[in-house]
């Protein structure tokens, strides 16, 4: 699937609003007054219930903890057929938030010293990354976890991109992908840049980080991050399904469009869905509470020492105020407040986990739509919990963008 920044798809949709002169959907020029994080959250109630009416979703549902404050809202449905509503214990396909979990295994190796974060690629995946001008032996650990390798995207490919998550999804669904099967679509392609020259979003990155910690350790990425945080954080709801298409309960059905961009594109239940399409690069499922613990646990220095955190935050430009760092990505936003995330996307699901530098103030909410008619309602929750009002378009022109919304 071909990579899109959120701050990308925010840029296209205004560009296609504006060409058009007139948008159909609701425009909410009046905000909320500014209110104090962690004192009433009127201003994410609104922005979740624009989410569903000018976004025209299904539905959303978000976990905000600050301190000890713990607030759950919620708007629109799980099920657009029987009406049930979104719960705070659904089960939902994080995707790329799969991959801070992956950096900070790979973080805690480096601290224990089973690998160097400058170790190269071909040092232990040993000619597996060679062709087109790609080249592993020019290629860090480092660099995959931070987007700067200049690798390609296997979701980049046009017939990949069909059968994964587009028209040929229904067909494909179920499909059994490889890790090395992944990388071969992506070394289809020459570099988009030389290593260490420039970031630029990459699934596979992270598809090759996941070898690296089977490569070091002998046990899988999967096993490997669920003994060293899943099962020490008590994320009881958070797994990665490997092959398993189906969902633990509950969980909301996952509404697709397949990225038809027709206002009237057909809907599809894409709940059920084989992940190694993405396998280490986006195939967990979790929950609002287990993603809001793991920001805490990752951001207070619970899993890390002191160097591998210094390690996570040191970032690398992407553009527009926003950077990479390892396996998670920081903005500010209009207020002036600095936040860590990740965002992700898959068929029938979008979510986001952001929180303050410290790991105190965190947010974390997923649609069960893959689709928005105002690419600006996504950012507009953020910025409703963390400065307290959804700001004015005017506002935004500072050119600051939310974390990455990356498939």
């Amino acid at each position: 699937m071909k990579q899109r920044t959120l701050r990308t798809a925010f840029l296209a949709l205004t560009a296609a609003a504006a060409l058009a002169g007139t948008s159909s959907a609701p425009v909410y020029a009046a905000a909320p007054a500014p209110q104090a994080p962690g004192h009433g959250h009127e201003a994410t109630r609104t922005a979740l219930r624009q989410l569903v009416d000018a976004g025209r979703i299904p539905g959303v549902a978000a976990e905000v903890r600050n301190g000890k404050e713990r607030w759950f809202g919620s708007a629109g449905v799980a099920d657009v057929d029987t009406g049930r509503r979104r719960s705070g214990d659904d089960h939902f396909r994080a995707a790329s938030i799969t991959k801070p979990f992956i950096a900070t295994v790979l973080l805690q190796l480096a601290g224990e010293g089973a690998l160097s974060l400058d170790d190269t690629v071909d040092k232990w995946l040993p000619g597996l990354v060679r062709g087109n001008g790609n080249d592993g032996r020019m290629i860090t650990v480092r660099q995959l976890l931070n987007h700067t390798s200049g690798l390609p995207s296997h979701t980049g490919d046009r017939e990949f991109q069909t059968n994964a998550s587009g028209s040929g999804f229904p067909e494909h669904r179920y499909d059994d992908h490889t890790p090395e099967e992944l990388v071969a679509v992506a070394l289809k392609y020459p570099p988009v840049a030389a290593p260490g020259v420039k970031a630029s979003y990459s699934n596979t990155n992270y598809v090759l980080a996941g070898m690296v910690i089977q490569a070091v350790t002998g046990e899988t990425y999967a096993d490997e991050a669920t003994r060293r945080i899943i099962e020490p954080l008590r994320l009881r709801g958070t797994k990665f399904p490997g092959s398993d298409a189906s969902m633990s309960a509950p969980h909301p059905v996952a509404y697709s469009r397949l990225h038809d961009p027709a206002p009237d594109a057909p809907v599809h239940d894409a709940t059920e869905q084989n992940m190694t399409w993405l396998g280490a690069s986006g195939d967990l499922i979790s929950t609002l509470g287990d993603l809001n613990t793991f920001q805490r646990a990752l951001l207070r220095g619970e899993l890390l020492h002191r160097e591998q955190m210094r390690e996570l935050l040191d970032v690398v430009p992407a553009g527009d105020g926003f950077a990479f760092g390892l396996g998670v990505e920081t903005t500010t936003l209009s207020c002036g407040v600095p936040v860590v995330g990740k965002t992700g996307r898959t068929n029938g699901s979008m979510s986001a986990t952001v929180a303050t530098r410290d790991g105190g103030h965190r947010l974390t909410f997923n649609m069960n739509g893959d689709w928005l008619a105002d690419g600006a309602l996504y950012l507009n929750v953020i910025e409703a919990e963390f400065c307290g009002r959804i700001p004015a378009p005017a506002d935004r022109s500072h050119g600051v963008r939310p974390p990455a919304l990356a498939e």
